[in-house]
This record gives structure tokens, C-alpha cells and sequence, in this order.
């Protein structure tokens, strides 16, 4: 049978892909950032679905960093917002990062019972489809979708995936695959910025993680996978060699 690769989204998708096939769970603005922006630095990363989830997870770690939103709000108990502008600032990586988020970590949790977790945004993107190519025969990429649209950002993120295992003999499982790879596989970081999750960045005054995200393409060599309710880092067997793409990002 041959490799093949499918783009979706929303948690609700998740289930659709239990037996024999590698997750990819994307939500480039902006649990997914986080998350690898954690494990990056060495710090232990754990994604929570909700509030409730997120504090029976902190308390069982001494001092642990509770950080996200709901419904764009950050809890009254979290130390900080789902930033990963505001994360790669601390120096505290010790600390055990427990995230909640709206619809990112929502999808992460939804995946649980799936073969094989990773996470995805631009920073780490070309790094994964290497390793998904080498050890993985089915691949589904979701993009964790806010309010019920598959934002452009993760569109974006989850082509560029798809894109490269097609260069490396998959075929796409849908026409929605297809689809979303001739649209944006090619596009640049900064076809992004149309996306209602970028006003919302700005409405809320957190241009720095847009700035972030934008800044940090394709910079990691790592691969990262959540096992056992934590992200973890794999460092992959070749060289990490960047794919290079158009455009830039001035403010």
C-alpha cells in the first residue's frame, strides 16, 4: 500500500484517524508555538483541554507554570497568556508548563487515543515531514481550526507539511489535500496576516507572539511528539536543512 497524507481539522476529526496513522496537530497562532517554544528550551510541556484539566495536571507538580486562555481570557488562576512571545522570555524553564487553550490543546487531547502525536507550527515544520516520511506510511495533518474555521495561518503550516511528504512519493487522500497544498503550499509566512486570528492578536495588543511567529520560521531541528500527556523533543536522524521561502516580515 502506498504513503499517503490528509489535511483536516478540528478536534472532532481526530477520531477519524485511530488505527495506523501519525497525527499532526497544528495551531500555529498559537498553542502549538507554545508548546514547541516550551519543549525547545528543555522545559516539560503539558497540554491541559480545559481550566479543570489544566489544574488537576498543575497540581501535581511543585511550582508549575500554568499559562492559556479560554475563550480568549486568561484564568484567573494562570500565571501568563498562551504567548509564545512572553514564554521565550523566561528564564524559568524548570518549571513544568501546563497549557490550556481554546482549540489547540482541545485537539491535542482529542488525538490522545491515536497511534502517533506530533505537534507542528512554522518553526519545526520541515524537520517533522522528514521524520513523518521516514517512519510513518499515513499521515493526517489537522489544523486545530478556531470557531469552526480552518484559519489561513494553519491552512498555511499544514500545506507546507503535506506539500513535502508529496515531494517524497505520498499521495494526498483527499481532494481537500489537494486543494489546500496548490493554494498554499508555496505561500509565504505572511499570507497569514488576512486571518481573523491576526486581528485578534492585535485587538488583545499581543502583536508580539504575530512578531514571534513570523520571526521563527523553519529555526528548529526537532521533532516534537506528545507521550504519555507531555511534549517531548526528538532530535531526527539527518541534518535539519531549512526550507527556504518568499517573504518577510517587517511589522
Amino acid at each position: 500500500m502506498g504513503k499517503s497524507v490528509i489535511i483536516d481539522c478540528l478536534a472532532e476529526s481526530a477520531s477519524r484517524y485511530r488505527d495506523g496513522w501519525a497525527i499532526v496537530v497544528i495551531d500555529v497562532i498559537r498553542a502549538t508555538t507554545t508548546a514547541i517554544t516550551a519543549a525547545a528550551t528543555g522545559r516539560r510541556c503539558f497540554p491541559a483541554p480545559s481550566v479543570e484539566a489544566a489544574l488537576a495536571i498543575a497540581a501535581r507538580f511543585d511550582n508549575p507554570l500554568l499559562a492559556g486562555e479560554s475563550n480568549g481570557a486568561v484564568p484567573a488562576a494562570f500565571e501568563m497568556d498562551n504567548s509564545p512571545a512572553q514564554l521565550a522570555r523566561r528564564g524559568d524553564t524548570h518549571r513544568p508548563l501546563v497549557l490550556v487553550s481554546s482549540s489547540g490543546t482541545k485537539v491535542i487531547q482529542a488525538a490522545a487515543g491515536c497511534d502517533t502525536v506530533y505537534l507542528a507550527c512554522f518553526r519545526s515544520y520541515s524537520a517533522l515531514a522528514s521524520h513523518l516520511a521516514r517512519h510513518h506510511g499515513r499521515v493526517a495533518v489537522i489544523g486545530a481550526g478556531t470557531k469552526g474555521e480552518f484559519r489561513e495561518e494553519d491552512q498555511i503550516c499544514c500545506a507546507w507539511v503535506a506539500s513535502a511528504l508529496l515531494g517524497r512519493g505520498f499521495v494526498a487522500a483527499s481532494s481537500q489535500t489537494s486543494a489546500i497544498v496548490r493554494r498554499w503550499g508555496d505561500a509565504p509566512p505572511t499570507a497569514c496576516l488576512c486571518s481573523r486570528s491576526v486581528d485578534f492578536l492585535r485587538r488583545i495588543g499581543q502583536v508580539q507572539d504575530l512578531e514571534f511567529i513570523l520571526r521563527h520560521i523553519d529555526d528548529l531541528p526537532q521533532v516534537f511528539a506528545v507521550q504519555d500527556g507531555e511534549v517531548r523533543s526528538i532530535q531526527p536522524a539527518r541534518t535539519h536543512r531549512p526550507r527556504q521561502l518568499q517573504g518577510s516580515y517587517a511589522g
